[in-house]
């Protein structure tokens, strides 16, 4: 033992140059063999050889999701019967659209979803929370069997009870309800969680990949960050806002923040169900029957769309929202529309919306003038000379924040739901969309759109170049760590 302390006292740094050595040349192993994109491949390799110690640590809290990734896909998809494939359910054609253009698109959507496309939905868009909240409530004191809740944030201010007490009400008539929240959209809310107000009375609450050491992680990878809410197996209401007063008028005032949701009847909430109950099954390993919890008859009001649900995650959906993109922005032939609180787009996807552009389809881009987020900002305005220059239009909205996610293609073909158009969104949330062929949803979102646009200011290179070179370092810089933003 004395020899051993000798050793250590006397020969300690060379012990410890040994042991970052290893520890350091595993890591950038891992690294070098894990990575698909090479550019990543590099940067991590560069950030642990340049240091062998803090640098596979940072590696190992920020750069690995491999055993995470592959523990989820198994759990997630072992054993569970997928509502949404009903042979009874009739598949759709796309033919009435007179768009020839979108049957390649369709086709991709069956090789990416998993989901088949659908007919007999009605879409109901609902704008900010003084629109959809009162519907959500109203649908839920009209459940009777069951109410299925997924949401990133819930927070408990003002609005938030106001939907937790009805899914109490709900829970004391005897209506199975079941609440499932993000792990880290629950820390965002100051006060208590929501959710112990709910447990407290009874509802089933679970929280999505809850952090084992229960640290405040805003910027922790692997959320969920779907929002959905099913009625009786045959209503939803799903998008991209979260449950906050942010969005309500009556409480922020003139800061209301503005967002974009959908009410869905038809057979599409099948498939909304189905991902809702995976994803209940992999928290809590509870198995929800068919018979209780999905609709086997639908009669929505006209008129119809053909939907069907996207969902994309670090499992065996990874990357399908970009691959839908992808294809959306190839097949396009008139007008490209999208608004999206974060633009972050990857150097592919920037690729096809040039490509589009150079092919002289007008791509509209609306971002917001005023953001949530000041570094996701910064790292935007970084970038979005890289589109401006090969003829894509950016326009910053004037007001207050907007957090909705919409694009349309053509007038005829729309994609809406959770997804951001960031790295986080389309490689590490768990994400839901939807892709609709409609005429008239695709009318009724492009004219939100252009009611942005008619206010906005548009960015030119002119703009972006006087802006001082301090703070064009600064986004550059921040936009770097974009990935992990």
């Amino acid at each position: 033992m004395a020899s051993l302390e000798f050793l250590i006292r006397e020969y300690w740094p060379h012990l410890a140059f040994l042991l970052s050595l290893a520890i350091g040349g595993t890591a950038a192993v891992h690294a070098a063999m894990t990575k698909n994109d090479v550019r990543a491949a590099i940067g991590w390799v560069g950030v642990i050889m340049m240091s062998p110690l803090l640098g596979p640590l940072f590696y190992l809290i920020a750069g690995i999701n491999r055993i995470r990734h592959d523990h989820i896909s198994e759990q997630r998809n072992k054993g569970f019967k997928d509502y949404a494939l009903n042979p009874q359910l009739p598949a759709a054609q796309i033919d009435g659209l007179n768009a020839p253009q979108f049957d390649s698109l369709k086709i991709l959507g069956d090789r990416v979803s998993r989901f088949p496309l659908r007919d007999g939905n009605h879409i109901q868009i609902l704008c900010g929370g003084d629109e959809a909240y009162p519907a959500m409530i109203a649908s839920i004191d009209a459940a009777l069997k069951s109410i299925a809740l997924q949401t990133y944030i819930f927070d408990n201010d003002v609005e938030g009870r106001k939907v937790a007490q009805a899914l109490i009400r709900a829970h004391e008539r005897g209506v199975q309800v079941r609440v499932l929240i993000d792990s880290v959209g629950s820390k965002y809310s100051p006060r208590p969680p929501v959710a112990r107000l709910l447990r407290k009375h009874g509802v089933r609450t679970a929280l999505f990949m809850t952090n084992p050491l229960g640290m405040r992680m805003p910027y922790a990878n692997l959320r969920s960050h779907r929002k959905i809410l099913i009625i009786d197996g045959c209503t939803a209401y799903t998008g991209g806002m979260n449950i906050r007063a942010g969005f309500v008028r009556e409480a922020a005032g003139e800061n209301t923040a503005s967002d974009t949701h959908f009410k869905v009847e038809g057979p599409v909430v099948l498939q909304l169900m189905s991902v809702f109950a995976h994803d209940w099954d992999f928290t809590t390993k509870e198995n929800l029957p068919f018979d209780g919890w999905c609709c086997s008859s639908w009669n929505p009001p006209k008129p119809h769309a053909l939907v069907r649900c996207i969902r994309s995650g670090p499992d065996r959906y990874v990357m399908s929202t970009h691959h839908m993109l992808l294809g959306a922005f190839a097949v396009a032939q008139k007008h490209i529309r999208i608004q999206s609180p974060y633009f972050l787009p990857d150097q592919i996807l920037l690729g096809a919306l040039n490509t589009a552009a150079r092919r002289g389809i007008i791509v509209d881009i609306v971002i917001p003038g005023r953001n949530n987020l000041r570094l996701v900002n910064y790292a935007m305005t970084a970038q979005l000379d890289q589109v401006i220059r090969n003829g894509c239009r950016v326009w910053r909205t004037r007001g207050n924040f907007n957090h909705s996610k919409l694009i349309t293609i053509d007038g005829a073909w729309s994609y809406v739901g959770s997804s951001n158009l960031d790295p986080r969104s389309l490689r590490l949330n768990f994400e839901l969309d939807m892709e609709i062929y409609s005429r008239e949803t695709a009318a009724r979102i492009e004219r939100l759109i252009d009611r942005e646009i008619n206010d906005a200011e548009a960015v030119t290179l002119e703009g972006l170049a006087a802006i001082p070179f301090r703070k064009r370092l600064r986004n550059r810089i921040i936009w770097l760590a974009s990935p992990y933003l």
